[in-house]
């Protein structure tokens, strides 16, 4: 199968599974990136949308602690970056219908929480096609990023294709277990 019907067939099956209570434990997210040890203070997160991985209590729970949350946001010449975000700011709907912040303090995240449509054991992700996930990390060589993959379990294929600008995942979370 290639990425698009691979792509098809599982936002097909996200929408019929899709459950608000299908999530990922606060506490176990937490206690993940505790024992990694994971210091990151500026999170890349995503504002969920059709129908994806709610992560909005793991978001809330980073303000809390304060860390500096970011949502990304598409710019000049179909990019994207990441702009500073808290849960008292107002979003705005981008041409592609997904919430965005409307500030323009770009950030630069040391953690990413990337929405998946797939994934494999191999902590390779399938996204919508865009490309924008992999432009954006291509532009840190050093790539000290911290990639965690969030999806739900049922998304998992055995063998995703993948091309040369295919940026792998550190991480992949889902309700029911990590990759690393």
């Amino acid at each position: 199968m290639n990425k698009s019907s691979i792509r098809k067939k599982i936002i097909t099956l996200r929408k019929k599974k899709y459950s608000i209570n299908l999530s990922i434990p606060t506490k176990k997210f937490f206690k993940f990136l505790e024992k990694k040890k994971l210091k990151s203070k500026i999170i890349g997160g995503y504002y969920p949308f059709n129908y994806e991985m709610n992560i909005l209590n793991i978001l809330k729970e980073f303000e809390i602690k304060d860390y500096i949350i970011s949502l990304p946001k598409i710019v000049r010449n179909n990019e994207m970056d990441f702009f500073q975000w808290s849960f008292k700011d107002p979003l705005k709907i981008n041409k592609y219908g997904i919430p965005e912040t409307n500030s323009n303090k770009k950030i630069f995240p040391d953690l990413l929480l990337i929405p998946l449509v797939g994934f494999d054991s191999k902590l390779n992700r399938l996204g919508y096609g865009g490309g924008f996930y992999d432009r954006y990390l291509s532009k840190f060589q050093d790539n000290n990023i911290i990639k965690i993959g969030i999806g739900f379990s049922f998304q998992e294929v055995k063998n995703l294709p993948i091309n040369k600008h295919d940026k792998k995942l550190n991480y992949i979370i889902t309700e029911k277990k990590i990759i690393v």
